[in-house]
C-alpha cells in the first residue's frame, strides 16, 4: 500500500487517519504534506466540529521514516533542503495543534518519537492500556525535535519530560493516563470508538466546536516557551546530530535505518 493521510467523515467528526503499516505507519515527508493538506480541508469546513487521528493497522505512528529524508541528508545534515523538511515534518504536526476545532488522538500499538509529537499535539488522548510510548530519540543517536520537551512538559511535568526525554524511559498507555498524557486508558478494541464517541459529543454543534477550543487553548496555555520557539530550539542540535548519526553509519546500515 502506498503510504497516505487520509480523510474520512462521521457525521461532524473528521477522521484522520495515518497509514503506512509496512513500517508502523512512519511518517514520509509526502505524508506530512497530506497531514497539512487535511488540516487545510478540515479547517475549510465549518460542518466539522472535532478531529480524531489514528493509525492503520492497530498502531498509532512509529515517528518519521527517516528513509524518506535520506537525499536530503545523504550530502549534508545541514542543508537547505534539509532544514526545509525539518519544517515540513514537525509543522505538520503544529498544524495539528492548531486545527480550529478539538482533536483527539486514539492511540493503539506505539507512539515513537515523532509519533508521541503527534499524539501530543491534539487536545486530548486516548490510550490503549497496552500502548507503547515512548521518545525514542536518544536511542537512536538523535537529539529531541519538534518541541518535544516543551510539549510533553506541558501536559505531565519536567519529571515526566526528563524520564522520557532525556533518560529514554518507555510507559504504557495506564501509565501514560496516571501522568496526565491521557484521558482514558481503555481496552485496545475500544481506543477509536471511545475517541469517536467523545468526539462526537461536542463535534454535534460545529459553530460552538471551535469557540470552546480557543477558549479552552488560551485558557489552559501556561505560558512557558511557546511550542514554535521550542521547535527552533531543538532544532539545530537534532540537525546537528543527524549529521554526526549518518556520517558514521555504512551503507547496509543506512538500509536497514529504522525511523524516529
Amino acid at each position: 500500500m502506498t503510504p497516505s493521510v487520509t480523510l474520512e467523515r462521521h457525521g461532524n467528526v473528521a477522521l484522520v487517519t495515518i497509514s503506512n503499516p509496512a513500517i508502523k505507519n512512519a511518517l514520509t515527508m509526502d505524508m506530512a504534506r497530506q497531514l497539512a493538506d487535511c488540516c487545510e480541508r478540515i479547517d475549510g469546513d465549518e460542518t466539522i466540529g472535532a478531529v480524531v487521528i489514528r493509525g492503520d493497522a492497530g498502531t498509532f505512528c512509529s515517528g518519521a521514516d527517516t528513509n524518506s529524508w535520506r537525499d536530503s541528508y545523504a550530502e549534508d545534515a545541514l542543508s537547505d533542503r534539509a532544514y526545509a523538511e525539518t519544517d515540513q515534518m514537525y509543522g505538520s504536526f503544529v498544524r495539528v495543534g492548531e486545527l480550529r476545532v478539538p482533536t483527539i488522538a486514539a492511540v493503539r500499538g506505539a507512539a515513537v518519537g515523532a509519533g508521541l509529537n503527534l499524539a501530543l499535539a491534539t487536545d486530548l488522548r486516548i490510550v490503549s492500556r497496552s500502548a507503547r510510548l515512548l521518545a525514542g530519540f536518544l536511542r537512536a543517536g538523535i537529539h529531541p525535535g519538534g518541541g518535544f520537551f516543551t510539549i510533553l512538559s506541558r501536559l505531565a511535568g519536567r519529571e515526566a519530560a526528563a524520564a522520557m526525554g532525556l533518560f529514554s524511559d518507555e510507559i504504557d498507555g495506564d501509565r501514560a493516563r496516571e501522568l496526565g498524557m491521557a484521558w482514558r486508558s481503555v481496552p485496545d478494541d475500544e481506543v477509536e470508538s471511545t475517541a469517536l464517541e467523545l468526539a462526537g459529543r461536542v463535534a454535534a454543534d460545529p459553530l460552538l466546536a471551535p469557540r470552546v477550543a480557543r477558549s479552552f487553548r488560551l485558557e489552559t496555555s501556561d505560558q512557558r516557551l511557546p511550542w514554535p520557539v521550542a521547535l527552533e530550539l531543538e532544532r539545530g542540535v537534532q540537525l546537528w546530530t543527524q549529521n554526526r548519526r549518518l556520517k558514521r553509519l555504512t551503507a547496509a546500515d543506512r538500509a536497514e535505518e529504522g525511523q524516529l
